[in-house]
């Protein structure tokens, strides 16, 4: 994104307050049945999931995997 954003003073227009629905790092660590796939993803991410399993003693494709279903289910 190398497209920066300029603040403008005034009204912002009609404003959506979105519900935060997404788990906390803590909430993704339970087990659940799954598929094996392959998926690319940013470096940053998966720092970000492992450094967070390592503080839950968990693995951190599990945490993803759990994040995505979370996802999934908010959208079915």
């Amino acid at each position: 994104m190398s497209k920066k954003t300029k603040y403008t003073k005034g009204p912002a227009g009609r404003l959506k307050i979105v519900r935060d629905f997404l788990p906390r790092p803590e909430e993704l660590v339970f087990r659940d049945e799954g598929v094996k796939v392959t998926i690319a993803l940013s470096k940053r991410s998966v720092d970000f999931f492992k450094n967070e399993a390592r503080k839950h003693n968990t693995q951190y494709q599990r945490m993803i995997r759990r994040l995505l279903d979370a996802y999934a289910e908010h959208h079915v």
